[in-house]
């Protein structure tokens, strides 16, 4: 049996745990490795990282797991990067954690402008009488009470000052701050915010964090690969998610991107995973594919005609379909109630108990 100064020799490895990711290790070593890890107190790879979403974290294994690249897909307006910025926040909330949210739609301000809304109603409590929506937030800010921090010499006041000062921002503000050193954001460019940038980037900041980190791509399909070039639009996708599988592998994090529809999957009445765009690539790379219907567009006829005073309150619920599962099961059906005006979901849904279109039944 050889020991570990054999096993070291085998393997090319000096005993490190971040050595050689691209070297060959004998079965021995990755087990010396994994013992030091845990004699040293990290469980990180034995522990998922929860989204707050129950009961999808429990269909997944507890939440998100490291290396594992995860895909959010449905139509516009479906709320993807509602979901998306929600987990990420859920995420930061941790003492632990960080969350890295690169966004090739939304500015960083805006972000952080749905941000405040969402704190507003305070998830999971939910306290939607407080809840603010973004005109409301920008009324507050530019109304006639905060033109009283008007200094002297014509300068305003900071915005931090107008929003504690507020009885509907103050406590979405202190919300915000619990946890505005840990979501780190990126307003991305498709002419700059390369493939090879996302991995250099990453790789700081999973040093900076020591590996605490989940990254969030929104969306993939804006995803620059230069200086590499596609043939197509599959090719170009193809690149985009295995090198993003790869980020995931090789710094040991979970990878969570949105994924945009195909033109066949805007015009199906019920989207699946074969409809986002170059999705065998995706099908094939993925571990967990999450795709996102309005609930009441893909209920089977025969509900909505049998009660459809009752259909009709599910145009707020969104229902969130795990197609693909590497590690559990799949088609699960899990649906939550959609806050759209206040950016977020009531992270307490709930299995469907409906029959919805393709003529699947999920029973509780």
């Amino acid at each position: 049996m050889a020991d570990s100064s054999q096993t070291d020799r085998l393997s090319g490895s000096s005993g490190s745990s971040d050595r050689g990711a691209h070297l060959p290790r004998t079965l021995a070593q990755v087990l010396n490795d994994a013992n030091e890890a845990v004699v040293k107190g990290d469980l990180s790879n034995y522990i998922p990282i929860p989204t707050g979403f129950d009961p999808l974290d429990a269909a997944i294994g507890g939440g998100l797991q490291r290396g594992e690249l995860i895909l959010l897909g449905g139509a516009q307006g479906i709320g993807k990067t509602i979901t998306a910025l929600q987990i990420a926040r859920n995420i930061a909330r941790s003492s632990n954690m960080y969350a890295f949210y690169l966004s090739y739609e939304h500015t960083e301000a805006h972000l952080m402008n749905r941000l405040l809304c969402l704190e507003s109603v305070n998830p999971p409590e939910m306290t939607t009488a407080m809840g603010l929506r973004m005109r409301d937030l920008q009324n507050i800010i530019v109304s006639k009470h905060a033109r009283k921090y008007l200094g002297n010499d014509g300068s305003t006041g900071s915005l931090r000052g107008i929003l504690r000062e507020n009885d509907k921002t103050s406590q979405a503000l202190a919300r915000i701050t619990d946890y505005a050193e840990r979501l780190i954001m990126l307003k991305a460019s498709t002419a700059v915010t390369t493939l090879t940038a996302i991995r250099e980037l990453t790789a700081k900041l999973v040093k900076a964090t020591r590996g605490n980190l989940v990254v969030f791509v929104d969306y993939l399909q804006k995803v620059a690969i230069y200086p590499e070039k596609a043939v197509d639009e599959n090719d170009k996708v193809t690149i985009i998610v295995e090198g993003l599988k790869d980020i995931a592998m090789s710094l040991d994090i979970p990878v969570f991107a949105i994924v945009a529809s195909d033109r066949d999957g805007l015009k199906s009445k019920r989207l699946h995973l074969f409809h986002l765009r170059g999705s065998s690539a995706l099908d094939y790379e993925c571990d967990i594919a999450i795709i996102m219907n309005n609930k009441y567009k893909i209920l089977s006829k025969d509900h909505v005609a049998f009660n459809p005073y009752e259909a009709r309150q599910y145009r707020e619920w969104v229902v969130f379909t795990i197609e693909k599962n590497r590690a559990g099961r799949a088609m699960i059906d899990v649906e939550f109630h959609l806050h759209a005006p206040h950016f977020c979901f009531d992270p307490h849904g709930q299995m469907v108990q409906q029959q919805l279109i393709d003529d699947k039944i999920i029973e509780a």
